[in-house]
């Protein structure tokens, strides 16, 4: 069956419409530049990519609307539009937004892969037409084809200090994680449409799956089908191309007296993890069958680590997160290239010393993010996730958080009404020049309730 899949880029803004413009940031420039490497990047994997505009060009919404058409074909299975644009104001952190006619698979698919490289997730979220709530907000989402699945990604606040540097110095991992994202999604989800005879047993066989996994993916309760049913179905990875297994898996030839059990217990791996690595429905096996079977990590040297075998939903991002350590840490300790991991995949684990005995506690108000929690107290949002053992920045009013006290050669200030940064500098004994390095800021500007890193005298 062929799938025929193509993702459109829509940068935001352009000629005439600059968008918002903060430091060295114009944002009709910014999405312009991101979407290119977001559409090299997806050429390079081969998939299908067009951009609305290639250019500096202004372009209305009923301009956009009509080039994305031209781009739609009949015979389209999949088509993702992507648009890319920035916030104003002086929150922090990037929102993705979906469409009401779609859940939420592809946007938190997005919002992960953002988080794993680096970005706080403010949110994903559909935005209701206040005229009509039955409507989108955004034409580019509401007017384009019902079967389109149109998303908007905001990457951040260029007026927020922080996000300002992290947009200037990290477009090429948000490119990335973009891309890695859609081609992720594309490569897992196919939809079939249920025909005459069909049963989820038939369905599964015929896509190299497992009837629990369409099910999963479905919401299904029961094995019934409907004529003309939409299922989703999980396109299966292989962990290993047909000519190397690489460094993850091996291959094993089934021999007489074998069981599944007795081969999880010779490798030392599960039998679950050996069926879902090798889509197989049953324990049966068959003289001569070949099976992926987890290459086993040597414990020559396991002081600074620990094996962990990658279950059904897991990522980078997830593992990190459990075990309080970073993305790139594990994938230079494995020696990974990308964010991609496999079913039954064994990863190496470095383990921390946490040094970090004491805390103070601090309980979750109304407006508070892990950003502006962490700012207050000089200190990073991966520190207190670790203390904490948080896999998400999602906070709760009134949730009790621990927060590492450290010795920190500056404190907070926060900006009350008629300061200014000459102001704060004089009262500190400090000078304008050494805040504005110490908070990233690229004018003088100041908004009250802004909370700045003063140096100690």
């Amino acid at each position: 069956m062929i799938y025929l899949q193509k993702v459109i880029i829509n940068p935001v803004y352009g000629g005439n419409e600059s968008g918002t413009i903060s430091g060295n940031i114009i944002e009709k420039n910014y999405n312009l530049e991101i979407s290119n490497k977001i559409y090299n990047n997806l050429k390079e994997l081969g998939v299908d990519v067009y951009l609305v505009r290639d250019r500096d060009m202004t372009l209305n919404d009923e301009e956009r609307l009509a080039i994305i058409n031209s781009f739609l074909d009949s015979d389209d299975d999949e088509v993702i539009i992507l648009s890319n644009m920035l916030a104003s104001g002086n929150d922090s952190g990037a929102e993705v937004i979906y469409a009401l006619r779609n859940d939420d698979n592809l946007a938190r698919e997005i919002s992960n892969y953002i988080e794993s490289a680096g970005q706080d997730i403010l949110k994903y979220y559909q935005l209701r037409n206040p005229n009509d709530t039955a409507l989108d907000y955004y034409s580019i989402i509401r007017d384009v084809p019902s079967d389109v699945e149109s998303i908007i990604v905001s990457y951040g606040y260029p007026s927020n200090s922080y996000d300002n540097s992290f947009l200037i110095n990290n477009q090429d991992s948000l490119a990335k994680a973009i891309s890695d994202a859609i081609y992720d999604y594309l490569e897992r989800i196919n939809i079939y449409v249920v025909k005459p005879g069909d049963s989820l047993y038939k369905i599964a066989e015929k896509f190299n799956t497992t009837v629990d996994a369409i099910k999963e993916l479905n919401g299904l309760t029961s094995n019934n089908l409907d004529i003309g049913d939409e299922l989703l179905i999980p396109r299966p990875k292989s962990p290993s191309n047909d000519n190397n297994t690489g460094n993850n898996f091996f291959n094993y030839t089934v021999e007489f007296g074998d069981t599944l059990y007795s081969i999880a217990k010779e490798y030392n791996t599960t039998v679950n993890v050996i069926k879902e690595i090798n889509n197989l429905t049953s324990n049966t096996l068959q003289i001569g069958q070949v099976l992926k079977i987890p290459t086993r990590i040597t414990n020559e040297d396991t002081s600074n680590y620990i094996i962990y075998t990658v279950k059904s939903g897991d990522s980078l991002y997830k593992i990190a997160s459990t075990y309080g350590v970073s993305v790139d840490e594990i994938k230079n300790l494995n020696g990974l290239s990308s964010n991609l991991i496999s079913i039954g995949q064994m990863l190496k684990i470095p383990t921390t010393t946490n040094n970090q005995t004491s805390y103070l506690t601090y309980i979750v108000k109304s407006g508070d993010s892990l950003y502006k929690i962490a700012n207050l107290y000089s200190t990073t949002v991966d520190e207190i996730k670790s203390l904490n053992n948080l896999v998400s920045n999602t906070l709760q009013i009134g949730q009790v958080l621990k927060i590492p006290t450290t010795t920190s050669n500056y404190i907070s200030y926060t900006v009350k009404a008629g300061d200014t940064l000459y102001k704060i500098a004089n009262s500190y004994n400090t000078t304008v020049a050494r805040i504005k390095e110490l908070n990233n800021l690229t004018s003088d500007n100041l908004s009250i309730g802004q909370v700045l890193k003063i140096p100690n005298s």
